[in-house]
């Protein structure tokens, strides 16, 4: 078992988890079976989570581009999906996260949105670990409709922005800024994704492909995280000796 870890709060840790398909078709299989590999990957890194402090976790799912994809690869992905938020629907093992999506919802399938919707109203509740999964999301999109949105609003500020920018929440739901960006497989760009909230956010990006990752691969990118200095903007004050 980790040990649990002394760590700022609330810490937002968000998650590109990338290289299923490789991670598959390095092993000579599907890429289908890297996606279910990858869903076992998201079900050890949610327990883990709560463990090691963290408030909220934010996954990036599919992104808006995705869909360029195979028709066949994106309706698997899809179905992983709604399999994993049917399941989170119906759990009751406790503790279990607060799930929120966010994205598009009118491209989906009418049985992924019902999956959504499902398991966003049974655990809505929770006062658990909130997991956020981005499905088809577009940070730039986000961004834009927002900025459309604070057209007529009273109020102009970051803040009252920042609220724009996800699903219709009570103002206390306002997502944090991330704190710590892991992106597994390799890759290092942040591809179009919570380019608002990663403002200040540190980057760790890992070879690890995601089906691999691990309790013991999250506690190593927080311990990263920890060793860090985050200024802010800020110049950081010494003692002399």
């Amino acid at each position: 078992m980790l040990p649990a870890m002394t760590l700022p709060h609330p810490l937002h840790v968000a998650i590109i988890p990338d290289g299923n398909g490789r991670w598959a078709s390095l092993r000579g299989r599907p890429r289908a079976e890297g996606y279910e590999a990858g869903a076992e990957a998201v079900r050890r890194v949610v327990a883990a989570a709560p463990v090691l402090c963290m408030d909220t976790l934010t996954l990036f799912a599919f992104s808006s581009d995705n869909w360029q994809r195979p028709a066949g690869e994106v309706e698997t992905l899809l179905r992983v999906f709604e399999d994993f938020l049917a399941e989170q629907a119906c759990s009751t093992a406790a503790p279990r996260p607060r799930i929120t999506v966010i994205g598009r919802r009118d491209r989906i399938p009418a049985g992924l949105r019902h999956a959504i919707e499902m398991a966003e109203a049974a655990t809505a509740e929770t006062d658990g670990l909130w997991l956020r999964l981005a499905i088809d999301y577009s940070s730039r999109d986000a961004i834009l409709r927002a900025a459309c949105r604070m057209y007529t609003a009273m109020e102009i500020s970051r803040e009252s922005f920042a609220r724009r920018l996800g699903p219709a929440l009570p103002e206390e739901d306002a997502t944090p800024d991330v704190d710590l960006l892991i992106r597994t497989g390799g890759e290092q760009r942040l591809s179009d994704f919570l380019l608002w909230e990663c403002a200040y956010a540190e980057l760790y990006f890992t070879p690890r492909m995601w089906p691999d990752f691990d309790a013991a691969d999250l506690a190593a990118a927080l311990a990263e995280f920890r060793s860090r200095e985050r200024r802010f903007g800020r110049v950081m004050q010494r003692v002399a000796s």
